[in-house]
């Protein structure tokens, strides 16, 4: 037997034996996924790094998986240093597996700040700009928190128009619409649903209630000298074009 200490606790282990096998027997806790005591380790995931104390001296990292219990060996399992250590290798692996939810879990378990998941937004802010200067709801914007910067909104102002949906080239941000209702999500979250308005032409549900009277707040200042209808964009075409017609037959019958 051997005499070591972790994180303060002397503790009596067997000759032979690894530090993470030693820390599994008294119940201290130490991240690791390539670790099986079954199997010879192979130090891949490199999560179960320690602090010990080099020949010179100086404390470093080793991974305890392979490290072997020596009389007097002082471990410590949560240090500045060993953090560092954590959190390079925690990101490596979600480099290579950006959608593995254990690796995440287990670097919450141990508080570990690593990379967000990725969620297609490549932060380009077209949906923001687009919102903003074209049809000046100013429904999203970019924050920045713990997980880092992400779009949000704010339901109270969306008026369900749709047009971030259409401008986002990677089509995180989604309006579909389904009985009677339109719902615009971000990453498959929905944010807001609004009810939409008939076509008076076709009958076609085609535009939300909000979107219609943000269209006529933003147009009031400009005179209608026609009686106003709700048409669809397909029923406006078809009556232009009709109408563009009838105009040309007119001109004919003129000349």
């Amino acid at each position: 037997m051997v005499d070591i200490t972790i994180d303060g606790q002397a503790i009596s282990a067997k000759k032979g034996e690894t530090v993470i096998q030693v820390a599994k027997k008294n119940g201290i806790k130490i991240p690791h996924l390539c670790y099986h005591p079954a199997l010879k380790p192979s130090g891949a995931c490199k999560l179960c790094g320690v602090e010990v104390m080099s020949h010179s001296g100086k404390p470093v990292v080793m991974l305890s998986c392979i490290i072997k219990v020596k009389q007097g060996l002082n471990v410590k399992t949560d240090t500045p240093l060993v953090q560092k250590a954590r959190t390079k290798a925690f990101n490596k692996l979600l480099q290579m597996a950006p959608d593995a939810e254990r690796i995440r879990t287990i670097a919450r378990e141990f508080n570990v700040e690593v990379t967000p998941p990725p969620d297609g937004c490549i932060q380009c802010r077209l949906c923001i700009r687009v919102c903003n200067d074209i049809v000046k709801a100013k429904a999203l914007k970019m924050i920045s928190d713990e997980s880092g910067k992400r779009v949000v909104a704010d339901p109270s102002l969306c008026i369900g128009c749709g047009t971030c949906a259409n401008i986002c080239p990677t089509h995180v941000i989604t309006a579909t619409d389904k009985d009677s209702m339109r719902s615009i999500a971000i990453k498959g979250e929905v944010f807001c649903q609004l009810p939409l308005e008939r076509c008076e032409g076709c009958g076609r549900r085609y535009a939300t209630t909000r979107f219609l009277h943000h269209v006529e707040d933003v147009t009031i200042s400009q005179p209608h000298v026609k009686e106003h209808h709700n048409y669809c964009p397909n029923c406006v075409k078809m009556l232009s074009d009709k109408a563009l017609t009838e105009r040309a037959h007119m001109t004919k019958r003129v000349r």
